[in-house]
């Protein structure tokens, strides 16, 4: 009887999973996948093809088009290395300290993600304008945010926070201390450290929050519309420039921006998977 009870549990449980099999899965997430991901960007590519060479070029290269392509991008990797530095130090606070309103302060980093684009935008404007809160006090400094490529920054360091934030804290959570009471224990300042034993295992995390606080800051349009000004050549970000041909019926020439922005996308994240890649293979030796 002992013996037969485990081989009645064995023919019962083992060749089965919770969901069914694996080719059944696979065709469902290959169609699904396709359906949302594939067939639109197909035929957003599909779009821009049917334009001849010099109509495409002469859409994609006029100068309001290089404006706005300098300051989307120049804007998203700004702010995503403000968040590199200024989100590392968040999440770590988060992860090793206890203080009064943690919790409350650990909510507020998701603010981005469950506040309207457009709200954000609008609330970040109201501050910062000459007549806002924090726009008065920076006016008598000659600095000025609102309608200027600073207030870009601003608003893409805003939305662009928690991808950093909650990309690191779990990678800080499974760190432990001792590593660092080790170091310091064979003489390591505080900054050898943090550069031969921290950082290396943060990079990876810290690169896949910078990918996405960029390619979200790209793509971004209702918090930055606001606090932009949209002044040609000087605040118009690409995102704008698109939905204006669109409102003048220019389907084609904003066909043309938008397969530039899906390249330089594509081309983003296969610059950061080798990054992280490279974090990967250079990290045993680090350790050493």
């Amino acid at each position: 009887m002992s013996q037969a009870a485990p081989g009645r549990v064995g023919t019962s449980t083992v060749g089965r999973g919770v969901l069914p099999g694996f080719r059944l899965t696979l065709g469902f997430t290959l169609f699904y996948f396709g359906l949302i991901v594939l067939i639109p960007l197909a035929a957003l590519v599909l779009k821009g093809t049917a334009m001849t060479g010099e109509q495409f070029w002469r859409a994609v290269s006029d100068a309001r088009a290089l404006a706005s392509y300098r300051l989307t991008f120049g804007a998203a990797l700004a702010a995503a290395g403000i968040n590199a530095i200024f989100g590392t130090i968040v999440a770590w606070v988060l992860v090793r300290y206890d203080f009064p309103l943690k919790r409350v302060v650990d909510a507020l980093v998701d603010l981005p993600f469950a506040l309207p684009t457009a709200v954000a935008g609008i609330a970040l404007t109201s501050l910062y304008t000459p007549n806002g809160a924090l726009g008065r006090l920076l006016a008598p400094l000659g600095v000025q945010v609102a309608f200027t490529p600073l207030g870009v920054i601003v608003a893409l360091t805003f939305i662009g926070l928690p991808f950093v934030v909650r990309t690191l804290q779990p990678v800080i959570a499974d760190l432990e201390p001792d590593v660092e009471e080790a170091a310091a224990s064979l003489g390591a300042r505080r900054g050898q450290t943090f550069r031969r034993v921290i950082l290396p295992e943060l990079w990876p995390a810290l690169a896949t929050g910078f990918a996405l606080a960029v390619a979200r800051g790209i793509g971004e349009y209702g918090s930055v519309v606001f606090i932009a000004g949209n002044i040609q050549m000087k605040t118009e970000i690409t995102a704008l420039l698109i939905v204006g041909k669109l409102e003048q019926y220019d389907y084609a020439g904003a066909t043309a921006l938008a397969v530039v922005m899906l390249v330089a996308s594509f081309l983003l994240l296969l610059v950061i998977n080798g990054l992280q890649r490279w974090a990967a293979y250079r990290k045993p030796i680090a350790g050493d």
